[in-house]
């Protein structure tokens, strides 16, 4: 921070999930790490960040969250109550700094084509949303004008997989 005199952009982006297992499955420790990690890593690196924004006169704070933050999937409990969680406190932030001319984004993508997704078929893959696609949202939102803010994004595979 020293070396480049503050923080003008904050991306979060670290997420773990546990899939495949009902709450009954669920350990405690797995439940509690996904929250850590996707929910209060989040709140710690936005905690810091914002008086540092503030100090410079603003600033962008994007949330990489998922469609699982508002569609929820049985076997997933704790990453929907996480992701879910990140899309309310992200909007909440927003109303708290946006007079502080800190803009807070959160972007929700599908199924991306990464090892997080695990064992998905290869002709699923190939109409997966790439990593680019998520690249090329944060930066389509650091490119708008002071005036505009997009709160949320929804990013999907153009065409779903088969069921």
């Amino acid at each position: 921070i020293r070396s480049f005199g503050g923080v003008d952009i904050l991306i979060n982006n670290a997420g773990i999930g546990y899939f495949g297992k009902t709450v009954e499955e669920t350990s405690g420790e797995d439940f509690r790490q996904t929250l850590e990690t996707n929910l209060f890593g989040v709140f710690y690196a936005c905690h810091h960040a914002i008086p540092l924004m503030k100090e410079r006169g603003g600033g962008y704070i994007i949330n990489i969250s998922s469609l699982a933050g508002q569609n929820p999937h049985a076997k997933m409990a704790a990453y929907n109550a996480s992701k879910f969680a990140l899309n309310g406190f992200s909007e909440a932030m927003m109303q708290e700094v946006r007079h502080d001319d800190i803009k807070v984004s959160y972007i929700c993508p599908g199924s991306v084509n990464t090892e997080f997704g695990g064992d998905t078929p290869t002709a699923e893959k190939a109409w997966q949303l790439q990593p680019v696609d998520i690249a090329d949202a944060v930066l389509g939102l650091l490119n708008l004008d002071a005036r505009a803010l997009a709160s949320k994004i929804e990013i999907r595979p153009s065409r779903p997989p088969k069921s």
